[in-house]
């Protein structure tokens, strides 16, 4: 009986202390777990809904005054292009108008491109991309509040595949330029554009990096240093806006790296110094004034230090001289090593020509190079592709009455096109010589019996000395097709 007391006695203690530690230690995840069961779908265990989850503050960078800054003065472009037949070229040739079908009439297709393009002036002068407007018959410019404009194209370079059109128009809204040498790896910067038509479209990225060349403009004097970014960038993009944290504009966006024609991680624009640079003279002297070295030039890299001996293994080679160039005058030689432009350092190709593409024709530019491992700086005096300092302009419209028709100097992206070193295009005709020999706008003259025509002087001089009473002009048309004719006076 005793022993039966005792058994009762702990076993009544035992539960009371089971009961105590259940109270102890379970009673708040018990709470928890009721608490949990209000939230949870009980369809899916583990699910916790977002109300549930506590909410972080969120301290990133605010875009929002970039934003406003820059949406208003960045524009969508509208482009109408003819693009002619081939077989329709090809039968008809210069029978055209006897079969009552101009050049340019029936056998052509229209077709529209778009992009955007950046204000730059509040009156109306506006920076895009030379392949939004290149050859375009008509511009068309739709500003952010939706009015419409017709532009005219003031000017373009291919080699920076930039263009300058204007529009009539006052008081707009206009970005300022940034530094695009100030620009660093890693800043946040914004891609302002009209991508797949849609008009003020903003989005974010960072500079992934510097002075990239992707060889997409393809001639040999092409300057490619873009700014790499991840802020995505897609088709109607080109042409617009890369601006800083401030709203300044520091790139004109001009080419993704895509497989598929849309954004998979990386754009490319053009930076703004360059930009600046461009529309300046565009402006100014009707096309680019290009300043040189005069050198050629590889990039430094392992293999090419070993095979030269070199003591360095980044910067630019210098392979040959041109004997009217700069370069060989200050002193540059054969075989140096260029490692900065005006103390700033260059390791390569791209760098150097961002640098030498920002000058003119006559400035002065120290040049350090390495030399068999010691280190010179030289002052060289950049010239132009003539190897002279003097600046040149596009020549103006000028009618020869002779021919009955007005000439003009050929566009430097149809030149590269057509592969031309010289001629003039028609661009008006009235009734005269070429009306009546069939010849139709657009035709360029590059040679009259023989001479090869540059300017008026080179027309004057070859119809001057016609002595036979026959003339035989020589060009092509912008579709690639050669034709001479034969007039007889």
């Amino acid at each position: 009986m005793k022993r039966a007391i005792q058994f009762l006695t702990v076993l009544a203690l035992t539960l009371v202390i089971a009961w105590g530690v259940k109270m102890v230690f379970f009673t708040e995840k018990d709470d928890e777990s009721e608490a949990r069961s209000t939230f949870q779908d009980t369809t899916r265990p583990g699910i916790i809904p977002a109300t549930y989850l506590p909410v972080m503050p969120f301290n990133g960078p605010d875009f929002t005054t970039a934003a406003e800054k820059t949406v208003h003065g960045v524009v969508h472009i509208r482009s109408e292009f003819t693009r002619k037949t081939i077989m329709y070229d090809d039968f008809f040739g210069p029978f055209r108008e006897l079969f009552g079908h101009p050049y340019g009439g029936s056998g052509s297709q229209v077709y529209t491109g778009f992009g955007s393009g950046v204000i730059i002036s509040n009156d109306g002068y506006i920076v895009t991309n030379n392949h939004v407007v290149e050859s375009a018959n008509n511009i068309d410019v739709i500003l952010n509040d939706r009015r419409e404009f017709k532009a005219v194209l003031i000017g373009t370079d291919p080699s920076t595949d930039l263009a300058l059109v204007k529009i009539e128009a006052e008081n707009l809204p206009y970005l300022t330029f940034g530094n695009s040498d100030e620009v660093k790896i890693g800043e946040w910067v914004l891609a302002v554009g009209n991508p797949f038509n849609l008009t003020s479209t903003v989005t974010a990225g960072i500079v992934s990096a510097k002075a990239r060349n992707i060889n997409i403009l393809g001639s040999q004097g092409s300057i490619e240093s873009f700014i790499q970014t991840d802020a995505a960038v897609n088709r109607g993009n080109s042409g617009g806006a890369l601006v800083n944290m401030k709203g300044e504009l520091v790139g004109i966006n001009a080419a993704i790296a895509s497989n598929t024609g849309s954004y998979t991680g990386y754009s490319f624009a053009i930076p703004v110094n360059i930009v600046r640079k461009v529309a300046d003279d565009l402006l100014n002297y009707g096309m680019v004034q290009r300043a040189y070295l005069g050198v050629t030039i590889r990039q430094v890299n392992s293999a090419l230090a070993r095979e030269k001996d070199l003591s360095v293994f980044n910067g630019v080679f210098i392979e040959t001289l041109t004997s009217n160039g700069g370069a060989k005058q200050a002193g540059v030689k054969s075989g140096d090593v260029i490692t900065g432009i005006n103390n700033i350092p260059v390791t390569t190709t791209s760098e150097l020509l961002e640098i030498i593409g920002q000058q003119n024709p006559g400035d002065i530019v120290t040049v350090t190079v390495n030399r068999n491992g010691k280190v010179q700086q030289m002052d060289v005096e950049l010239r132009n592709q003539d190897g002279n300092t003097g600046l040149a302009k596009k020549s103006d419209d000028f009618f020869m009455s002779d021919l009955g028709a007005t000439l003009e100097a050929v566009p430097q992206s149809e030149m590269n096109k057509l592969r031309l070193t010289h001629g003039l295009k028609v661009t008006d005709i009235q009734d005269g010589m070429l009306k009546k020999g069939g010849v139709q706008n657009g035709f360029i003259i590059q040679e009259i019996n023989g001479v090869k025509v540059r300017s008026k002087e080179d027309v004057n001089q070859a119809l001057k000395n016609v002595r036979s009473g026959i003339i035989r002009i020589e060009g092509i048309y912008p579709n690639g097709m050669r034709m001479n004719y034969g007039f007889i006076l």
